[in-house]
């Protein structure tokens, strides 16, 4: 009996561990479909079309911004105008920060008007200004070595781009540590992987017990130039200018559209990207085509008459870019839902390379088997990781998460910048990022068995 059990272990082991043969076979009966998807979504460019509809007439959107509610009000105008079931608003309270009027000169050794953004959450300067001496540094390290030289000044840190990851530790932190180094504000190389004398914004932090001074960020160009006068002994004075101020939390929402499943309605695949931008350019490449293209899987789905067992639902969530509330808030009014996936769109719809994916083996494989429908568009490939900001808290609760993995050559190029604008897309590559999402979404939500966690 023995030699007929030991034999049999590995092949039982393999088979507990392996992806349920029945399950893959089952998403192979979806090729049809799948090209009729992506024949569709290639057919025009409707979400291109509709995203500059929405960055053209409303411009950036803040969140607390006066933009952002009347574009989730067209929004929701517009989805009922699709048919989409459940189209609605869940309310959010979100940060309402202020830019106001800023500005950057160049005093010492010659006037210059710098091209500059307050980053967000930072204080204003007083009324007339603060000017002082800049000191530049490269890193954290060498703020440290040099701290007693930075007493009275701003500190500048002209930082180059290796990853966003890296980089953007000069942005969050930089007033922090150059707070604690005893400097009046704080400036940082814009967190760009290119330039035209583009500054780029984005969040910041202040710690408690640490004072708050103004941080802002200027352009690539010009932090190199700054840092070249200093290495040839000039001594470099500006003036800076922010108005910037943090009101009280504000209303907003996340808005929403379903098509109902019409056999276990009640499980979810969620999908879509953030609503809100920064107040600069359009927010159209972050991340109004992440919402844009979702919204338009979902509308074209029900176009198509695709009517999935489980319930498909589009979400633009509100506040991504400064707080993360609508993300959060989601996953705490849903937390009663079985979320059987949960796909973000949150790097640019550019052309569409395949996704990243967290969850478990067999879920791995049978998102991996859905992928290879997307193979002749050259956006099939599935990888291990995968998610986003606003489904983070859905995925910590163990929801499979997926991302759509896009080409980011470009996309640090525009990234919180005035050149985010509906130009830098290409209509074919955001109708690609349809095709993906709605296929992933589609099958997800319409194989007889739920993703296995």
């Amino acid at each position: 009996m023995s030699r007929t059990i030991r034999p049999a272990l590995p092949v039982l082991l393999l088979a507990l561990l392996a992806p349920p043969v029945r399950a893959q076979e089952r998403v192979s009966d979806y090729r049809d479909v799948a090209n009729r998807i992506i024949d569709a979504a290639t057919a025009s460019h409707r979400a291109y079309e509709r995203l500059g509809d929405l960055v053209d007439t409303f411009g950036p959107r803040l969140s607390g911004s006066v933009a952002l509610e009347r574009a989730i009000d067209w929004i929701l105008r517009e989805m009922e105008a699709d048919g989409l079931q459940n189209v609605r608003g869940e309310p959010v309270m979100v940060p309402h920060w202020v830019r106001g009027q800023e500005s950057l000169e160049l005093v010492v050794p010659r006037a210059r008007r710098l091209p500059m953004l307050g980053l967000g959450g930072s204080i204003g300067t007083p009324p007339g200004g603060i000017r002082a001496e800049v000191l530049v540094v490269s890193t954290f390290d060498e703020l440290e070595a040099r701290a007693s030289e930075a007493r009275g000044r701003i500190v500048l840190f002209d930082a180059p781009f290796t990853s966003y990851g890296e980089t953007v530790q000069y942005r969050s932190q930089g007033a922090i540590a150059a707070a604690k180094a005893g400097a009046v504000a704080s400036l940082i190389r814009a967190v760009a992987s290119g330039s035209m004398q583009s500054p780029h914004t984005g969040a910041m932090s202040y710690e408690d017990g640490v004072t708050r001074i103004p941080h802002a960020a200027i352009s690539v160009e010009d932090a190199m130039m700054l840092h070249r006068m200093q290495e040839r002994g000039e001594r470099i004075e500006v003036l800076l200018r922010m108005e910037a101020r943090t009101l009280p939390d504000a209303p907003s929402r996340n808005v929403m559209g379903e098509i109902v499943g019409h056999e276990r309605p009640d499980e979810v695949v969620v999908l879509g990207g953030h609503i809100d931008s920064w107040d600069v350019g359009q927010g159209a490449m972050d991340d109004g085509g992440g919402v844009v293209a979702a919204w338009e899987a979902v509308r074209l789905l029900k176009e198509l008459g695709l009517r999935p067992r489980r319930t498909i639902r589009v979400v633009g969530w509100t506040n991504e870019e400064n707080g993360g509330r609508g993300g959060a808030k989601y996953a705490e009014d849903h937390a009663g839902e079985t979320h059987v996936l949960a796909i973000e769109s949150d790097g640019g719809v550019f052309k569409p390379l395949g996704f990243g994916f967290t969850g478990t083996d067999r879920a791995f494989a049978i998102m991996s088997e859905i992928g290879r429908f997307l193979e002749r568009v050259d956006a099939g490939s599935v990888t291990r990781g995968g998610g986003g900001a606003d489904i983070g808290p859905l995925m910590r609760t163990g929801v499979p998460g997926m991302g759509l993995n896009v080409d980011g050559t470009r996309y640090f190029w525009y990234h919180h910048s005035d050149a985010d604008t509906l130009d830098k897309l290409d209509p074919d590559e955001v109708a690609l990022c349809v095709a993906a999402m709605a296929v992933m979404a589609y099958i997800a939500a319409d194989l007889p068995e739920a993703l296995p966690r």
